[in-house]
């Protein structure tokens, strides 16, 4: 008997032994996979945070993108604006020199004489209204950005390079010069 007791004792360590080892292989599995699992859910994690900031990154990219589109956009239109109307004034430029000319004419209809002064007086108006500016540069040195020299002459009386007449008035729009005005330098 004492043979089947040492017997007995010896297979319940092993059935012991054996329930300890699986116990301890299913808790490594276990481990394993719980340990997978939080590897998984960390990389879903980072995938997703990954995502997110190159979502926002697009994101920002595309509103500087729109914002850079808009701005260029109304530039232009600006640009555009001031060039139309730069344009269409030129082509009115010389009915207006004809009013001025006009203006200077001696005349003794008092009523004609005023009736040309007020309709010189509108246009001027309606070119200011448009943002649009004389450039009768009499008295200044002469500056080839806002006008052409058409003739030269000696004058003690004058600087030198100033302008001494004007024979036909420039215009401007803001900096764009519509028309050069032509001119006399004296003392070149």
């Amino acid at each position: 008997m004492a043979f089947e007791e040492k017997d007995m004792e010896e297979l319940e360590d092993e059935v012991e032994t054996f329930e300890n080892t699986e116990d301890t292989e299913e808790k490594e599995e276990n481990s394993e996979e719980s340990a997978e699992e939080p590897d998984e859910e960390q990389s879903e994690e980072d995938k997703l945070k990954a995502e997110l900031a190159e979502s926002k990154d697009k994101y920002l990219r595309l509103m500087a993108e729109y914002d850079n589109f808009r701005k260029r956009s109304a530039k232009e239109r600006l640009e555009l604006s001031a060039s139309v109307k730069g344009d269409t004034v030129a082509d009115i430029l010389p009915v207006i020199d004809n009013f001025e000319r006009a203006l200077n004419t001696e005349t003794e209809d008092e009523a004609y004489k005023q009736g040309i002064e007020m309709i010189f007086k509108q246009f001027n108006d309606a070119l200011t209204k448009l943002g649009i500016e004389a450039i009768d540069p009499v008295g200044e040195t002469f500056d080839p950005n806002i006008a052409n020299a058409v003739n030269q002459i000696e004058d003690p009386e004058l600087g030198e390079n100033v302008v001494a007449q004007v024979f036909q008035k420039g215009y401007r729009i803001g900096d764009k010069v519509i028309r050069y005005a032509m001119v006399v330098v004296a003392n070149p």
